[in-house]
């Protein structure tokens, strides 16, 4: 039987730590290892391995690894950090748009924490971070909403080409 995640506690090896450690000491009160994975939301499978890990090696078994793999260059506190920085804008850090570039951004993760990004990687960084890469819209600073707007109701239809023949349905 397969149980939904609970969202807040998705990826917390904290959590998953002391899951584990509460199955061990639900068994040894006596409880049924189907009765442990209904009321911890979990397989059976997960729980039978849990215990099975624990008898063999010891409760010790039960405690969380390090992650494998290279840590991330930036620590949760200097991502942040950036986060904020991000939020304040381009033209408050002295640039003369309000748009990030990738190539600003990595510029500014390099002064700030001394850490090399290539220009490539900054989108994962801001996906990490919960910020989405976004480009700019490309308007012109000297645009006039109104007069566009003005433009496409009076002026596009008069001048805007329509079919010979055919009557609109």
């Amino acid at each position: 039987m397969s149980y939904p995640r609970r969202m807040a506690e998705r990826r917390d090896p904290v959590t998953f730590e002391q899951r584990r450690f509460e199955a061990l000491a639900l068994s040894r009160d006596g409880v049924p290892q189907a009765d442990i994975a209904r009321r911890l939301r979990v397989s059976r499978a997960a729980v039978c391995q849990w215990l099975s890990r624990a008898k063999k090696k010891g409760p010790e078994a039960l405690k969380r690894r390090p992650r494998p793999g290279r840590p991330p260059k930036l620590t949760t506190n200097q991502r942040r950090s950036l986060v904020k920085t991000l939020a304040l804008g381009a033209d408050a850090l002295g640039y003369a748009t309000q748009l990030w570039t990738a190539e600003r951004i990595r510029r500014l993760v390099w002064e700030r924490f001394g850490v090399r990004f290539h220009v490539h990687h900054v989108p994962k960084l801001l996906r990490q971070c919960g910020w989405s890469y976004q480009r700019p819209t490309g308007r012109a600073m000297e645009r006039d909403e109104r007069e566009v707007q003005r433009w496409l109701r009076q002026e596009w239809p008069r001048v805007k080409k329509k079919p010979e023949g055919k009557k609109p349905r």
